[in-house]
């Protein structure tokens, strides 16, 4: 059974199952998580699902490098649900989604290397065993991405529709909040401080395809 999904803007694909993975890239609904999250005591999701996690360990699990990044990711977000201020900041995921003729297209690059790649078709790759060549792209990805978050603020708005047709939005999820920018494919792919990173996760998702097809 596929868990809801509450915000209707978080439906850009024609199978819930697909649209659940999509919600699920963010890392900051521990409802969705739930359902699959393991029962072993020691799993640090098995605290991320509890019902009103301590923030201690909430703050040992996103400070843990070791930890998977979208665990680490949730941790944060519920960290800063409960009020606690998180000083670092850290980039944990870029993702990037471009609105096609045809549907969305998304690409999630995490710090960790694993990746999660939707094409509008609904069809998905699931990279959790990164490799060399994939890591040398995501370090490019995540360098190229830090520049932006330097120069940009926080997001403190509602959750945003996904992009429509022709729209570009590269979100910076970082350990103190949501960053991103967005606009028409054209202007940010020719933007000096966009571009960079762009093509990075470009050469990212061609990678993986390629890898996968």
């Amino acid at each position: 059974m596929i868990p809801p999904i509450p915000d209707v803007s978080a439906r850009p694909y024609h199978d819930d199952s697909v649209n659940a993975i999509y919600a699920l890239l963010f890392g900051d609904d521990p409802g969705l998580i739930k359902q699959g999250a393991t029962s072993d005591a020691g799993s640090p999701w098995a605290i991320l699902t509890a019902n009103q996690p301590a923030n201690s360990d909430l703050l040992k699990i996103a400070s843990d490098a070791s930890h998977e990044t979208r665990a680490r990711l949730l941790a944060y977000h519920l960290l800063r649900s409960n009020g606690f201020v998180v000083k670092e900041k850290e980039l944990l995921a870029v993702i990037v989604e471009v609105g096609m003729d045809e549907g969305l297209d998304v690409l999630a690059a995490y710090l960790d290397g694993t990746a999660r790649y939707i094409n509008y078709t609904g069809k998905m790759i699931i990279w959790d065993a990164p490799d060399q060549t994939s890591m040398e792209i995501t370090r490019q990805l995540f360098n190229d991405s830090k520049i932006i978050v330097g120069k940009i603020g926080p997001w403190t708005g509602p959750w945003r529709p996904f992009p429509g047709k022709g729209t570009v939005r590269i979100s910076f999820l970082v350990s103190d909040g949501l960053y991103f920018g967005e606009g028409p494919i054209n202007v940010l792919f020719s933007d000096a401080l966009a571009a960079p990173a762009l093509t990075s996760a470009s050469a990212l998702m061609q990678y993986l395809v390629g890898r996968t097809g």
